[in-house]
């Protein structure tokens, strides 16, 4: 099972580029790491999942809330990843998450050429 993990955050077009790796990307389950704004003002499908997290909290916080989110979610040992939207510290805080749930991370983008692992 191919589950993509992005955030979904600040970035001036990059809610294009995530929204068209998921139209492209044949993914079986996307979530998306965002705050309440982006919850309600993206257009979700069927096999996403938005979860809003206070992104000013601080970073182990954030961290924390994440790992939280996602640890009942998230069934595969293996999980796509994308970083073209959101902050660093938001970034920081879905890796170190992820690596606590012992989850392996493939970084992918969209680029000319289609969907690229990067």
């Amino acid at each position: 099972m191919t589950e993509l993990i992005a955030c979904l955050s600040t970035g001036k077009g990059t809610w294009g580029h995530v929204n068209r790796l998921i139209q492209d990307g044949g993914f079986e389950k996307v979530f998306l790491i965002t705050n309440d704004y982006g919850k309600e003002n993206f257009q979700k499908s069927e096999k996403m999942e938005l979860i809003a997290v206070n992104l000013s909290q601080g970073l182990n916080e954030l961290r924390d809330n994440i790992l939280n989110e996602l640890k009942p979610r998230v069934k595969g040992t293996e999980v796509v990843v994308n970083f073209v939207s959101g902050t660093g510290k938001e970034h920081m805080a879905l890796i170190a998450a992820l690596l606590k749930m012992g989850i392996g991370i493939r970084l992918t983008a969209l680029t000319k050429e289609g969907i690229e692992e990067i």
